[in-house]
């Protein structure tokens, strides 16, 4: 099956507090056809409601509470959402990236929340951001030292645009780890943290090489931040990526 060209929600959270429903059917009517929502606990039966009515997809979720709340309320809210991707996306010392012990931690929490998702059907990730990238431990970027840590059913959703800031060769990076990428945050800007992103091919990331580097992933487009319109930048990005065959 051909997986829809999803969008992360947290890209129009503003937006989406105050109308969700008109929210996901802007979004749908832009041409994206999944969404990947940031808090699944929040009305888990409405939002899945609306989603199907409007034939939008959940390619995954992230799920902060995992961190914080009774694992199997949080996993039952998100298979009523819709997915069996679950992500960590944060909320971890960006400090037990800086060494093989911190990674050796993480690893273990991951991979511990990991036999949880399996008894609910689901699968566990995690995402990244530049703080996992820019460490490196015997030369290899702390995500990459983390990855061998984690147990084979463990996957990544990487964020491209923050593995480039954090000075990944991002193509290399995907390449690299191969099959454990589930899921890209598809985004772009001008490489720089701290300023906000543009739409998707706007900016100086080299998506096609990226997208090349790891076929099977599913496609989220993320703006973190916006100097203009986000919704004209989430069109834009559609086009974009529809120029280069994303669905």
């Amino acid at each position: 099956m051909v997986q829809p060209l999803s969008v992360q929600l947290y890209t129009v959270r503003d937006a989406l507090a105050a109308d969700r429903d008109g929210v996901l059917r802007r979004i749908a009517e832009l041409g994206y056809g999944a969404v990947e929502p940031y808090d699944p606990m929040t009305d888990p039966k409405g939002f899945r409601q609306v989603a199907d009515d409007l034939g939008l997809t959940v390619s995954s979720t992230h799920a902060y509470a995992l961190l914080s709340r009774e694992p199997a309320e949080v996993f039952e809210a998100i298979a009523t959402v819709g997915t069996d991707l679950v992500i960590i996306p944060g909320g971890i010392a960006e400090e037990e990236f800086t060494t093989r012990d911190g990674l050796a931690r993480v690893a273990d929490r991951l991979n511990g929340l990991a036999v949880h998702a399996a008894a609910h059907g689901m699968r566990l990730g995690y995402h990244n951001h530049w703080w996992e990238i820019e460490p490196r431990i015997d030369g290899r970027h702390a995500l990459e030292v983390l990855a061998d840590l984690l147990e084979p059913e463990v996957f990544l959703e990487v964020d491209t645009y923050w593995a480039a800031v954090g000075g990944a060769d991002v193509p290399a990076l995907l390449r690299g780890l191969a099959d454990r990428v589930l899921a890209l945050h598809v985004k772009d800007g001008p490489g720089v943290r701290g300023e906000p992103h543009t739409a998707v091919g706007d900016g100086v990331m080299p998506v096609p090489a990226i997208l090349a580097a790891a076929p099977g992933a599913w496609r989220i487009v993320e703006l973190d931040t916006c100097a203009g319109d986000v919704f004209e930048a989430l069109a834009g990005s559609r086009s974009y990526l529809s120029s280069l065959g994303v669905s």
